[in-house]
């Protein structure tokens, strides 16, 4: 059995390696910084991730899951987000709130308490941020999505994605009706990283500043297709 910091540790390599913007080498400075973590714990982590076959380390070049490794990440994620799905539908939680929950209750739930979620809640994809969630058998699906700063002006969207590590972010965005699966036209993209004028589909246009806007990831909507 892994410990919690091992799990903890693993998820964070995977989403360093999967996130929207991948990153190519992840070393262990930029290991210990995600996990908020003194360098040399990091390190320890790494050698002993390293001898359990769940990860390769090599010196200078940084870190990758083994398939072993990756497995153990995505039933993590798995756990996490039908947790944070099951506390926003069934018990009312916001979804500024799930997250710092999720991550206490993913390395305890059952393999049984996983499936009656997965089954209450009518097999669901994604989590309440977007975010994918993975299959039994390991599998998760990729989107193809691009952050709202890169979209030109006059294009309309829907949003796929929020990114979930801020909490009065994720707040925010829920004030202004910024939720996944909402339609939204970019009217005005000011210069010099000036704010987004956009317009969701039947309400009043929102100024948006550049870092709210970089973590929100969207799709064209079907009518731009």
């Amino acid at each position: 059995m892994l410990s919690q910091a091992a799990q903890d540790y693993i998820k964070s390599i995977y989403k360093l390696q999967n996130g929207h913007e991948p990153v190519e080498s992840v070393n262990t400075s930029l290991i210990a910084e995600k996990m908020e973590v003194a360098a040399a714990s990091a390190t320890n982590m790494v050698k002993k991730l390293a001898e359990l076959n769940l990860l390769q380390h090599t010196p200078y070049r940084g870190v990758e899951l083994t398939e072993a490794g990756r497995e153990v990440a995505l039933e993590i994620l798995r756990h996490h987000r039908l947790i944070e799905l099951y506390l926003s539908k069934a018990l009312g939680y916001r979804w500024d709130e799930v997250d710092a929950e999720a991550d206490r209750l993913e390395h305890v739930i059952s393999e049984e308490f996983e499936d009656k979620i997965d089954e209450v809640l009518g097999f669901p994809t994604t989590d309440p941020h977007g975010a994918p969630i993975p299959t039994k058998e390991g599998d998760i699906e990729r989107f193809d999505y691009q952050r709202l700063t890169d979209v030109t002006e006059g294009k309309s969207v829907v949003i796929g994605q929020v990114n979930d590590q801020d909490p009065e972010m994720l707040r925010y965005m829920a004030s202004l009706g910024l939720r996944p699966g909402v339609e939204i036209e970019v009217r005005k993209k000011a210069p010099f990283n000036g704010p987004i004028e956009i317009q969701l589909s039947g309400g009043e246009r929102q100024a948006l500043g550049v870092e709210v806007a970089g973590h929100i990831f969207v799709t064209l909507s079907d009518d731009a297709l």
